[in-house]
């Protein structure tokens, strides 16, 4: 099938990018691109988890990158995030959001999509995304998530189909005719969600039965190396690794938010489920199979049960999420300082969509959230289960950053500047098919015309 090109009307160039966004492409190409995405995080999400360890809010160490904007995360058939409008109507917060599929569609492939579809337009046409033109470059490339790898967040950068909910079907497209050499998450079929053993397995999210007969056997005929015990995934840790991996975490949908217990108790007050791997685990696992390519790697890493808890309101399983996604975040920096540095690889962090409507109780939802000391849970409001239209963070440091900086051309009252998410998916598009320009020249004016 023929793959739709990454814009409707020109095609992805350095020029192209400079005619969308009014900025250059990158300014210098980077040799690795980390994305990591914290699913459901809103600004408010990551002050409550500083509020909570430490006290304050601005802890984490990606919070003092030099690039900090915001993303709008509106679908296809949804009208523009719109400043005025949203800071003063719910309505306007809460209608018609994005779901991961067309947040994923547009972060990965820099395609707006409807909601449901994954790397494909809303019409149907396939669509590339970074992962797969990398690929395609001769890059290694996986994803690492907390929740299932079928799920859409992954999903959105590894498959084409039109219906986020159809696992089977899209486990199988990635395990069975997917391009990537790293894939870890949830989604063991023969354990709950404690992590025990299930008499009535489900195969769903691993391709099927047949699919599972085929990894689990020892001449790997899929071509995957199964890791589906946490000692396994630590091993793969340091030192040689094969070079193609399937992590199945042993457990059921998430690695820890659905274990047992208050799900609405402080963080951590119910024990974690020490058979599972942790994201971190899983994150610099993956990234030791991946530094073997000569020629570098694209990976995402998905914090994605900060969406599930926020889906819940449960505010300290969020919490213990975002934490752990935090935890993750500073040893994937750990891990360039140790191998290249920041001249080598880019690294960007962000979400794909607002969960909860988080705010701070009372109706002015843009005050900032107050905290009540370190290891107390902040005062917080949810206002839906659902998604909302809020701006999320992007934070990026790294070969590239600044023209993410450059693309944030539309101004929030609240949040500052902030670019739409199909731009982040473009300029990574671009990155991904080898293309870079030098911006030099081009930066001072576009920072004065800010």
């Amino acid at each position: 099938m023929k793959i739709h090109p990454l814009t409707w009307t020109l095609p992805l160039t350095a020029a192209t990018v400079v005619s969308l966004t009014g900025c250059p492409g990158p300014d210098v190409l980077p040799r690795n691109v980390i994305v990591m995405v914290a699913d459901g995080c809103g600004f408010n999400h990551v002050d409550a988890a500083n509020l909570w360890a430490y006290g304050r809010p601005g802890c984490q160490r990606y919070e003092r990158f030099p690039v900090r904007v915001a993303v709008d995360t509106h679908p296809a058939d949804a009208p523009p995030y719109h400043p005025a409008l949203f800071w003063e109507r719910l309505d306007e917060a809460l209608a018609h959001p994005t779901d991961s599929a067309a947040a994923a569609t547009a972060l990965g492939c820099g395609v707006k999509t409807v909601n449901g579809r994954l790397g494909q337009t809303p019409d149907g046409a396939p669509v590339p995304s970074f992962l797969e033109l990398a690929h395609g470059r001769g890059l290694g490339t996986g994803v690492v998530t907390s929740v299932l790898f079928s799920h859409a967040t992954p999903a959105g950068l590894l498959v084409h189909h039109p219906d986020r909910d159809r696992y089977a079907e899209i486990s199988r497209a990635i395990l069975r005719d997917g391009f990537a050499d790293v894939v870890m998450g949830a989604g063991h079929p023969h354990f709950d969600q404690e992590g025990r053993p299930d008499p009535t397995p489900d195969y769903r999210f691993v391709g099927g039965e047949d699919t599972w007969n085929l990894l689990t056997r020892d001449d790997a005929p899929l071509g995957w190396t199964l890791a589906d015990t946490r000692e396994a995934v630590r091993a793969l840790m340091q030192g040689p690794t094969p070079p193609r991996v399937l992590g199945v975490a042993p457990v059921r949908e998430t690695l820890q938010q659905q274990r047992a217990g208050d799900p609405h108790a402080d963080p951590f007050a119910e024990p974690p489920l020490e058979s599972v791997p942790t994201l971190t685990e899983m994150s610099l696992a993956a990234l030791n199979v991946l530094d073997d390519r000569p020629e570098g790697f694209a990976l995402m890493i998905e914090g994605g049960a900060v969406d599930w808890a926020s889906h819940e309101n449960q505010t300290g399983r969020m919490v213990e999420e975002m934490m752990e996604f935090n935890a993750t975040v500073d040893a994937v920096m750990d891990w360039i300082e140790a191998h290249g540095g920041w001249d080598e690889t880019l690294l960007i962090i962000t979400a794909d969509h607002e969960t909860g409507y988080l705010h701070a109780p009372g109706r002015r939802s843009h005050a900032p959230l107050a905290g009540r000391g370190p290891g107390a849970l902040p005062d917080v409001a949810w206002s839906t289960l659902e998604h909302s239209n809020s701006l999320v963070p992007l934070y990026a440091r790294g070969p590239g950053a600044r023209t993410l900086q450059y693309a944030a051309r539309l101004s929030d009252p609240v949040r500052g500047w902030y670019l739409d998410n199909t731009l982040v998916g473009r300029l990574l598009c671009l990155w991904a098919t080898g293309q870079a320009e030098d911006d030099a020249e081009e930066a001072p004016r576009l920072a004065a015309g800010r």
